[in-house]
């Protein structure tokens, strides 16, 4: 039996815009995502997230079934643009209720609710008037709607990440153009970047001042990172894997950790890599109480010369690859998920080592993990081996790195149920829980009650 400490967190994921709907409703205003979504061409089948799981609507029954599955924390979103349409000004009080209901209903289940103020769905009109992430000023915009959040929420939420995934903002919104707001630049993702983290430390700041004293609750910032194993074990391939592992999780934690970026983004991005003022440094060193980290897949990395073209390449460099010059491909053995992402459990293991060993061992959560698969009901239920199989191995690769002293103190999957996949529409399938479209019934897949299982039991019998 592989088990878990007693206080092992175990919970599920998900994000507004993926999952509520109701996108006019309630006094919500549109979304940077709204509008990405509502352009022809931006999204599979132009395909959008008006009505989504209508979780809007349906939160009673959706949080009865968290409870069925013996959920100990459900992480979700805040629509900014639900509670302050504009992302500035006055409240919208029926947003507020909203989230009040829900994480009330939460708590009855005895599920911690644990809330992410910002999933990359900008108030549309912070991007058209006020120029969105490019401007300095979106740091006060952002304290002021977490101010919202905390003074509202936060007497019975006790858990908060400010940013899920900075990096897809940065790189997915601005360098490669697929994800809202669909601009393509190789200065943007770095001005977009270094405001995501003023904005951070400024939500921080003011939680540690006015709230957390009274509160008592804890505060941090979830990062995305792939795996990134040298392809062979040339000191070139070596540093190549290092250095794609610094452009990608360093960018945004080597901050928060040692005051600023890494010193090879400093070295090979030059005057595109915004300077920290000193107000700027004292904010955001230190701002994380805990180390939030979404992880699903890796790849291999290798080293090409300054000036050359990556040759045949099917992945994208994970981020900018001039500023990189790292070739990433993965091993013809590999297993793939339906998002094309190897299933690499032990990346998984060598990536919590690398974090715990960077960053002096910081308490670590797996703030998402899982996998797309092409699920389908046959007589009222959904077989999804592939995905437990998933799951499983993860977790033991977890436990093998908490075994080596890692300190990860709770897991996410991604995602409580089948939802909007950003610019994949709903083409791709994440939730342990199924979602048919048409109808909006929910039916939990096999690996949902394999994952109810494994919380009671905290811990799980590992196949033969």
């Amino acid at each position: 039996m592989i088990k878990f400490p007693d206080n092992f967190l175990w919970g599920t994921a998900t994000s507004s815009h993926q999952i509520e709907g109701a996108a006019t409703q309630g006094g919500r205003a549109w979304s940077i995502w709204d509008a990405h979504a509502h352009t022809p061409g931006r999204t599979h089948n132009n395909e959008n997230a008006d009505i989504a799981c209508d979780h809007y609507n349906r939160y009673k029954e959706d949080v009865k079934l968290m409870g069925d599955l013996g959920l100990k924390a459900y992480r979700f979103s805040i629509s900014w643009s639900r509670i302050q349409p504009d992302g500035q000004g006055k409240p919208n009080p029926e947003g507020i209720h909203f989230y009040n209901n829900l994480i009330d209903e939460l708590l009855k289940y005895g599920i911690t609710p644990w809330i992410t103020l910002y999933h990359w769905d900008l108030p549309l009109a912070l991007h058209t008037e006020k120029d969105g992430w490019l401007n300095p000023d979106i740091a006060d915009y952002f304290e002021a709607y977490a101010e919202l959040c905390f003074s509202n929420f936060g007497d019975r939420v006790k858990h908060w990440i400010t940013l899920n995934e900075p990096w897809v903002v940065s790189i997915l919104g601005y360098a490669e153009g697929v994800f809202a707001p669909g601009r393509k630049s190789r200065e943007e993702p770095y001005i977009v970047a270094h405001n995501l983290l003023r904005a951070h430390g400024k939500a921080v700041a003011n939680y540690r001042t006015k709230y957390q004293p009274s509160q008592k609750g804890v505060i941090g910032i979830t990062n995305n990172c792939d795996w990134r194993e040298p392809l062979t074990d040339e000191a070139s391939d070596v540093e190549a894997a290092q250095r794609s592992l610094e452009f990608f999780l360093g960018w945004f934690a080597d901050p928060i950790y040692f005051g600023d970026y890494p010193a090879v983004m400093r070295e090979r991005v030059g005057d595109r890599l915004p300077e920290f003022s000193e107000e700027d440094r004292e904010l955001i060193k230190g701002s994380s109480d805990f180390f939030g980290l979404n992880h699903y897949t890796g790849l291999y990395a290798s080293d090409v010369p300054p000036g050359e073209e990556v040759q045949n390449a099917v992945y994208g460099n994970g981020g900018i690859f001039e500023d990189q010059y790292v070739q990433l491909t993965a091993g013809p053995e590999w297993k793939l998920t339906t998002m094309n992402w190897a299933i690499l459990p032990w990346g998984c293991k060598k990536l919590l080592e690398w974090i715990s060993e960077r960053y002096d061992n910081p308490p670590i959560y797996i703030t998402e993990n899982g996998c797309a698969l092409d699920d389908k009901p046959e007589d009222g239920k959904v077989h999804d081996p592939v995905r437990k199989d998933y799951l499983q191995s993860y977790l033991t690769a977890c436990h093998q790195a908490m075994e080596q002293g890692v300190d990860l103190k709770g897991y996410f999957v991604w995602s409580f149920m089948d939802n909007f996949e950003w610019a994949l529409g709903y083409s791709k399938r994440f939730g342990i829980t199924y979602v048919d479209y048409e109808t909006l019934e929910r039916i939990p897949k096999e690996s949902a009650l394999w994952f109810k299982d494994v919380i009671s039991n905290n811990g799980f019998e590992p196949d033969k």
